[in-house]
C-alpha cells in the first residue's frame, strides 16, 4: 500500500518536529507554521487518530533569550541551562496553538534512558496511555536540562522512534527540512528520491549523508537509525518535508516522502519482545481461575496468585506457571517480588490498604502478557 493511502488508515501517529521547523532564522517560534500543524492534527483527531508530538527547539529558543549566537557551540552545563530557559518558551507556544483548537496537551520530559530502562519505560508508557485515553496530546521533549550525551548529539529522532515503539503506535512521521532519502545529497542533480524502503541495507545506510541546518544537529544518519528502531518495533516511519504550512495535510495530499515499511505490527513486535528478548527475573504461580482468565484474554489479578519467587522489581519480566508448574505465560510485572507476596490472593481493591499506595489493578496487564501455552 502506498504511503499516501496508508497514512489515512493510521490510528496512532507520533509526529517529530525538528528544530529548524519550529524555530525561524531569528531564533523565534514560527507561530503561524505551528498553528497550521495543529490544525492538521485537529483534523486527524476528528478521524479518531491518536497523536503524540516529539519536538526539538528548546536550546535554539533559549539561545535567543540569552542573547547567544544561534551557531554557537555550548558546553554541557551552558546547553542544559539554555534548554531550561527555552523550554518554557517552547511549551507555551505549543500550548497556545493547541488551545485555539480546544485540544488539551501535556508535557513529558524524557531521555533515552527513560525508554530503555524497564521501570522508567513502564512509568512513561502508563502515563502516555492515560493521557491518550483522556483525549490529551502528549508533547514530549528530550529532557535537555539533565541529558548528557544526547544533548551533544541531537538524538531526538531516535527518541521519537523509542516513544513510538514504547507506546505501540503504528506510525512515526518525521517532519524535516528534506522530503525523504536520496541516493545522493538532495542538492545533487543526479540524486534519485527513494519513496519506499522495506529493508535498511548497507546501500540505504550509505545514502544517509548528513544534512545541515542552522539549529538541528541531527541528519539523515539519525533518521535511518530511527527507522530501524521503529521498524523493529513494528511501526512504519515516514520522512517528509515540514517546511510549508499545513505539513501533514500536504503529505496526505501527495507530498513527496520516504516511507519505511515494517514487516510486523506493533502488537506482534511487543509480544515478541516480551516473550523472547527479556530475561525473566522471577516466577509467579497462579490458580485455575486465573489461568482460565488469562486464556480468555484477561489480565492477571493478585487474587489468582498462589505464590511468587525470584528477585524482580516493577517492570521486570516474569514467567507465569499454573498449579502443576507448567509455564503458561510471560509478562511484565507491575509490582516487585515483595509487594507481589504481600498482595497475592487478595482482591485488587485491597492493594492500597496493604501496600500504602494505589498501584495498578492488575499484577500483569494483558497488554504486557504473552501466552506460552494454549491450555489445551
Amino acid at each position: 500500500m502506498a504511503a499516501l493511502e496508508q497514512i489515512k488508515d493510521y490510528k496512532n501517529i507520533v509526529i517529530k518536529i525538528g528544530s529548524s521547523l519550529i524555530v525561524d532564522g531569528t531564533g523565534s517560534v514560527r507561530t503561524e507554521w505551528l498553528k497550521s500543524l495543529v490544525r492538521d492534527i485537529s483534523e486527524l483527531k476528528k478521524n479518531s487518530t491518536n497523536i503524540i508530538i516529539v519536538t526539538s527547539g528548546a536550546i535554539a529558543l533559549g539561545k535567543k533569550i540569552l542573547n547567544l549566537k544561534k551557531n554557537e557551540k555550548l558546553k554541557l552545563d551552558m546547553a542544559q541551562g539554555t534548554a531550561a530557559v527555552g523550554q518554557i518558551e517552547l511549551i507555551s507556544a505549543i500550548k497556545n496553538a493547541f488551545s485555539e483548537e480546544n485540544i488539551k496537551v501535556a508535557q513529558l520530559l524524557l531521555t533515552i534512558e527513560d525508554t530503555e530502562r524497564r521501570r522508567r519505560y513502564l512509568n512513561a508508557r502508563n502515563t502516555i496511555s492515560m493521557l491518550i485515553d483522556n483525549g490529551v496530546v502528549p508533547i514530549i521533549n528530550e529532557n535537555d536540562t539533565v541529558a548528557t550525551s544526547e544533548i551533544r548529539y541531537g538524538d531526538n529522532d531516535r527518541l521519537a522512534a523509542r516513544v513510538t515503539t514504547m507506546a505501540s503506535f503504528d506510525c512515526l512521521i518525521i517532519l524535516s527540512d528534506v522530503n525523504g532519502i536520496y541516493t545522493l545529497p538532495p542538492d545533487n542533480s543526479n540524486a534519485v528520491h527513494i519513496p519506499e524502503i522495506t529493508n535498511i541495507t548497507k546501500e540505504i545506510q550509505s545514502m544517509a549523508k548528513t544534512t545541515k541546518n542552522d539549529y538541528g544537529s541531527g541528519g539523515m544518519i539519525t533518521k535511518i537509525e530511527a527507522a530501524r528502531i521503529a521498524m523493529d518495533g513494528g511501526a512504519n516511519m515516514i520522512i517528509a518535508s515540514g517546511k510549508e504550512q499545513n505539513p501533514i495535510k500536504a503529505l496526505m495530499d501527495g507530498g513527496k516522502n520516504s516511507h519505511f515499511i515494517a514487516k510486523i505490527t506493533p502488537h506482534l513486535a511487543r509480544k515478541k519482545w516480551i516473550s523472547g528478548m527479556l530475561t525473566p527475573n522471577g516466577k509467579i504461580y497462579i490458580d485455575d481461575g486465573a489461568k482460565a482468565a488469562l486464556f480468555n484474554g484477561r489480565s492477571l489479578l493478585p487474587a489468582g496468585i498462589v505464590n511468587a519467587e525470584g528477585k524482580f522489581e516493577r517492570g521486570d519480566a516474569v514467567i507465569i506457571f499454573d498449579k502443576d508448574r507448567n509455564e503458561i505465560a510471560r509478562g511484565l510485572s507491575a509490582y516487585s517480588i515483595d509487594d507481589t507476596l504481600s498482595i497475592k490472593g487478595k482482591n485488587s481493591d485491597e492493594i492500597e490498604q496493604i501496600l500504602g499506595y494505589r498501584g495498578r489493578t492488575a499484577l500483569v496487564h494483558r497488554d504486557d502478557l504473552v501466552i506460552s501455552d494454549t491450555g489445551n
